[in-house]
This record gives C-alpha cells, structure tokens and sequence, in this order.
C-alpha cells in the first residue's frame, strides 16, 4: 500500500469522545485503531486546508498592501511628473516665442542697418552737392574775373 492511499474501511467515523470508550475484544481494538487513523487523517486534511486558506488569504492581502504602496508612492510621484510636463510645454512655447521675436529683431536690424546706409549716402550726395556748388561758384567767379579783364 502507498503512503497516499488510506486503507478501505466501512465503519463510521467516532468522535473523540467516543474513541475513549473501550469496548473489549480484538476487534474492537483494531477498529477503534481504523477509526482513530481516519480521525488523524481528517483532522490533518482540515488543517492542511486550512492552512492552505490562510495562505491564499495571506498572498491576496500582501497583495492588497502593495497596491496600496504602489499607489501611494505613485501618488507622490505622479504630481511632479505632470508638473514637470506642464513645465516642459510652456518652455517650447515660450521658445517658440523667443525664436519669433529674433527673427522681428534681426528684421528691424536690418532695417535700422539699410536706414543709416540711406542716410550716409544722403549726407554723402549732400556733401558732394555742397562741393560741386563751390566748385562752380569757383569756376563761375574765376570766369567772370577772365571776362572782366
């Protein structure tokens, strides 16, 4: 017979306190002995399955506890991280921002730099007006001295 095989019996099972009451006769003793191996083995089916429950209970509340640490560690870190985001937005927009105005301040760079080149010029035609004027007022005093002579 293999350890995990229980003998066949067809007697009913006693309770503790019956099994403390002797009967006399051979037979008796050997089931009484049936009887107190099948209460042996209930008894440790009842407890294995217990213990089995306890177990299961056990694994679904440490399992419970780290959902919860899970979510309360997730909790702290999940505000950051949408702060940070919200953060991460507003400095591409107001990069995006800073990129346009540059290109406005190139813009009116290059606006002041071709004013002031107009202007030089104007002073430049101004001052060669101012020279030409002399230049025939020269010429024009030079020919009324010829002519006068």
């Amino acid at each position: 017979m293999n350890s995990t095989q229980l003998p066949q019996t067809r007697g009913r099972v006693l309770s503790p306190s019956e099994m403390t009451k002797s009967r006399p006769g051979a037979g008796d003793l050997e089931s009484s002995l049936i009887q107190i191996y099948h209460y042996h083995h209930q008894t440790s089916l009842q407890l294995r399955d217990q213990a089995e429950k306890a177990k299961k209970d056990a694994i679904r509340k440490a399992g419970r506890v780290s959902d919860l640490l899970v979510e309360v560690v997730n909790g702290g870190v999940q505000e950051p991280f949408i702060n940070e985001k919200r953060i991460e937005a507003k400095v591409r927009a107001l990069a995006s921002t800073i990129a346009c105005f540059m290109k406005q301040t190139d813009q009116w760079l290059a606006a002041s730099h071709d004013i002031n080149t107009a202007v030089k010029e104007i002073g430049d035609f101004e001052n060669w007006m101012k020279s030409m004027d002399f230049d025939c007022k020269s010429i024009n005093a030079a020919i009324r001295n010829i002519h006068q002579r």
